[in-house]
């Protein structure tokens, strides 16, 4: 075998095994921490923070506190989420991490959606909530669901829909962490019903089978 065809394969070869670790979460940082600030003055662009100065970093930087405290939930869905991102918490910036806290009224939910960059894992603080994901076309989009209650745990593997509501008599409350950053966030109903523009009608209609009246008035809703 010729050797620029052993150098191809072997190429190859490695280019398999890495590529899904590759994909698998944010890269891997070069450096203790890079907290992120919103000026060009303090340093280089990465993960789309400039990075402060290091010997400029404070305890602060890495600190958050509030999430003890109940949310009232008053959006139309019945939640409040109190997001934990390099946003918020600079020295999260290039560390592949971000976490939430998730408030929920009796019913309340968060509707089915996607994070095309994360796997998610969450965990019930306080009440019951019905949780769950549908896997992909190809795995015939099985749905895994379950009735979780305090202390119990789930995991939503990344890009895969899926949702949790409240189930329970009273408020209830969880906590939720990203393998990214930078997680995304693509709720199904608005992404198609409350594109910007608007998706045709007659097309959503014969995709979900509808009277385009129908799917009219469901684009007024988002």
């Amino acid at each position: 075998m010729p050797m620029s065809t052993l150098i191809f394969l072997a190429i190859l070869s490695l280019s398999v095994l890495t590529f899904p670790v590759a994909i698998g979460s944010d890269p891997s940082p070069v450096q203790d921490f890079c907290v992120g600030v919103n000026t060009p003055a303090d340093g280089v662009f990465v993960n789309g923070k400039f990075c402060k100065d290091p010997k400029l970093a404070t305890i602060d930087d890495f600190f958050f506190t509030g999430l003890d405290r109940q949310r009232v939930a008053t959006n139309a869905l019945g939640t409040n989420v109190t997001p934990v991102f390099a946003d918020n918490l600079p020295g999260l910036n290039t560390l592949g991490i971000a976490f939430a806290r998730v408030d929920y009224a009796p019913n309340g939910q968060i509707p089915p959606h996607t994070h095309p960059r994360a796997s998610e894992f969450l965990i019930v603080q306080e009440g019951s909530l019905y949780a769950g994901f549908v896997s992909s076309d190809q795995d015939g989009n099985r749905l895994f669901t379950k009735i979780l209650n305090k202390g119990d745990l789930i995991v939503f593997p990344v890009g895969l829909i899926h949702f949790h509501v409240n189930v329970g008599r009273g408020p209830a409350v969880a906590f939720t962490a990203f393998n990214s950053q930078n997680p995304g966030l693509i709720t199904l109903a608005k992404s198609v019903f409350g594109s910007n523009p608007r998706i045709n009608p007659n097309a959503l209609a014969k995709a979900f089978q509808l009277d385009p009246r129908i799917v009219t008035i469901l684009q007024t809703k988002f």
